[in-house]
């Protein structure tokens, strides 16, 4: 009985494509969301001016540790884009092996 050989997945161009545009997108957002907080144009954007979500809204939107749990997403996201980058090698083809000698 002879015993299967391991198959090899074939990935179409998309699929190497939506993994590039994937690592891509983490990349950006990553970056967005760790420098946007801290810059100038934070406290004049559409979500701090939000006025039915109260009064408290802008103290939480203005607040320190809120900028920094979303430069924390954005660090999550810098981390997953790197992971990704590493994980495009599943797109590689396999290496050549060589045969293995046939005793007599």
């Amino acid at each position: 009985m002879e015993t299967p050989r391991h198959t090899v997945p074939r990935h179409t161009w998309l699929d190497k494509t939506t993994a590039v545009v994937w690592v891509i997108f983490c990349f950006e957002l990553g970056v967005f969301l760790l420098v946007f907080p801290w810059l100038d144009y934070w406290e004049n954007s559409f979500f701090s001016n939000l006025g039915f979500l109260g009064q408290g809204w802008e103290k939480i939107w203005d607040s320190p540790w809120f900028r920094g749990a979303v430069s924390g997403i954005g660090v999550v996201n810098l981390f997953i884009s790197v992971v990704e980058v590493f994980r495009l090698r599943r797109f590689a083809p396999p290496p050549e092996r060589s045969p293995e000698p046939v005793e007599e």
